[in-house]
């Protein structure tokens, strides 16, 4: 049986302990290859770094997937808070650099035939739009109500057509969406 650690920060007394992380071993290996060319390119000498890339990439993993407190993450695997910041914009570089832009996202849609892209799946907040409707269960609800940010906005979706990009405003659920060019 493996029993917590604790480790003393600043006065604090903090636990780590053994979890469980619910995604695939081949994308922990993704992303570490990814880290692992990253600190080649930047020229990092093996032995240096905190973390190998492999607990790296889980670290944050584990931030993306639970959106917990990066210090508190990181004091967890045995790093400093700055430290912590920094491994986890490391991760979020290396991912957003393999993204593709946003002409190649339309690109892409418009060629595979999509009707609708969502972006980055961003809520976008604002109080102008308070619609009501009627919820598939028959109850009076808020259209533009969104649940991810618990305020009004909507969702920014694009729609590929022609080589124009369109983009639409308005909740998923809802049949009023703007629509701006």
């Amino acid at each position: 049986m493996v029993f917590p650690q604790i480790i003393s920060r600043e006065g604090l007394h903090v636990i780590a302990y053994p979890a469980m992380l619910d995604v695939p071993t081949e994308l922990v290996t993704f992303l570490a290859d990814l880290l692992a060319a990253e600190r080649v390119a930047r020229g990092t000498r093996a032995g240096t770094r905190a973390l190998s890339c492999t607990d790296q990439a889980m670290f944050g993993l584990v931030w993306f997937r639970e959106r917990r407190d990066i210090p508190l993450i990181g004091a967890g695997l045995g790093i400093s808070q700055p430290t912590s910041y920094r491994y986890v914009d490391e991760v979020v570089d290396v991912l957003a650099a393999r993204a593709p832009d946003l002409h190649d996202a339309l690109q892409r849609g418009l060629d595979e035939g999509w009707s609708h892209l969502v972006l980055d799946g961003k809520a976008v907040d604002t109080d102008r739009l308070r619609v009501k409707k009627l919820s598939t269960k028959g109850k009076v609800i808020d259209a533009w109500y969104s649940g991810k940010t618990h305020d009004f906005g909507g969702t920014v979706t694009s729609k590929p057509c022609s080589g124009l990009t369109a983009f639409l405003c308005g909740s998923p659920r809802s049949s009023r969406v703007r629509s701006t060019t």
